[in-house]
This record gives structure tokens, C-alpha cells and sequence, in this order.
């Protein structure tokens, strides 16, 4: 069973934060990579961070470095994304996701939950 389920998106004003949570089966963090990624209709997946199961770094877009960070609880099979500074342009629907993780190669397309929608708005 590979379930993952999101929370914590919402409505927040520019310059806010918010933290999302992932919960994740117990089995799935074995992946090679565990995060996040966004995407918006008409738009292309955009990886937004990940752990790297492999080497143990963490990764973000170049659009999200200094604002966002990634953890997670292995005991409780969570993983948070830390969202600070948000801008309107972070409008999106959140996915915890798993697959590959790299620098610069945040993909995760291996299994993703319902996804959490971010509006940062006025």
C-alpha cells in the first residue's frame, strides 16, 4: 500500500507562510526521493524540493531557494514543506510525491497524493 496524503494548503496574503504536511505509508519513504512538486493547469509538472534518499541532501527549485524547506519525521512517516515569503506566483496545487531526486532534476513521478491547493493572493 503506497499512500500519501497532503495538508496545511490554504489561503494566505503575500509575504506569508504556510507549512504543509505530508503523510506517507510507512513503506514509502524507501523511494529514492520523497518531496514536492506543484503544478497548475495548463502548466508543466515543477519540482519544488525533495530528499534524497540516496545521499540524504535536500533540493529545491531555483525559484523557491531561500524561502521554502523541506523535512520530514521518520517516526511519524511525515514530510513537511516550510513555505515562507510566499508570492502570488506560488498559486498552485502542492503534490507530496516520490521518485527522482537530484540537483536540478526534481521529477518525482513514481506515486503523489491528491495534492493541497496554495493560494497566496490579496
Amino acid at each position: 500500500q503506497v499512500q500519501l496524503v497532503e495538508s496545511g494548503g490554504g489561503l494566505v496574503q503575500p509575504g506569508g507562510s504556510l507549512r504543509l504536511s505530508c503523510d506517507a505509508s510507512e513503506y514509502t519513504l524507501d523511494y529514492y526521493g520523497i518531496g514536492w512538486f506543484r503544478q497548475a493547469p495548463g502548466k508543466e509538472r515543477e519540482g519544488v524540493s525533495c530528499i534524497s534518499m540516496r545521499d540524504g541532501n535536500s533540493y529545491y527549485s531555483d525559484s523557491v531557494k531561500g524561502r521554502f524547506t523541506i523535512s520530514r519525521d521518520n517516526v511519524k512517516n511525515t514530510v513537511y514543506l516550510q513555505m515562507n515569503s510566499l508570492k502570488p506566483k506560488d498559486t498552485d496545487v502542492y503534490y507530496c510525491a516520490t521518485g527522482p531526486c537530484y540537483n536540478d532534476y526534481i521529477v518525482l513521478d513514481d506515486y503523489w497524493g491528491q495534492g493541497t491547493q496554495v493560494t497566496v493572493s490579496s
